[in-house]
């Protein structure tokens, strides 16, 4: 998968079309208005630059657009999440888990599926 690079706003229109889609612009418009305070406008020219970098591609139906994602949402976090651990942690995860232990930011659930996670990955490597 090609890398798209996002801006904040773009990703959290992008967001809420992975809710459900296909989806007119209302209802992106509704989806985000609880907690935005963004103008009918500025999310349409939002919508227009995430189907020019080819995230989001839409089909016309009478006098609307129906929009939906061009990449999946679990493809698009693990590539930003590669992309944030080589930049900030030269591609090494133990340094980034060290410093939310070290801080007191990991809390007992996120613990035990680290540990799960380690658990499965090992039996995995033995068979």
């Amino acid at each position: 998968m090609m890398m798209i690079e996002l801006s904040k706003a773009e990703f959290e229109v992008l967001d809420a079309v992975w809710v459900s889609y296909p989806v007119n612009a209302t209802h992106i418009i509704e989806r985000l208005s609880s907690d935005k305070q963004w103008h009918e406008k500025t999310i349409k020219t939002l919508l227009g630059r995430l189907v020019k970098k080819g995230a989001l591609s839409f089909e016309k139906e009478g006098r609307q657009y129906l929009y939906s994602p061009c990449i999946e949402r679990a493809d698009y976090t693990l590539k930003e999440s590669q992309n944030f651990i080589e930049r900030f942690f030269s591609g090494r995860i133990a340094p980034l888990v060290s410093g939310f232990a070290k801080s007191e930011q990991l809390s007992q659930q996120d613990i035990n599926e680290l540990k799960k996670i380690i658990a499965d990955w090992e039996k995995n490597q033995g068979e």
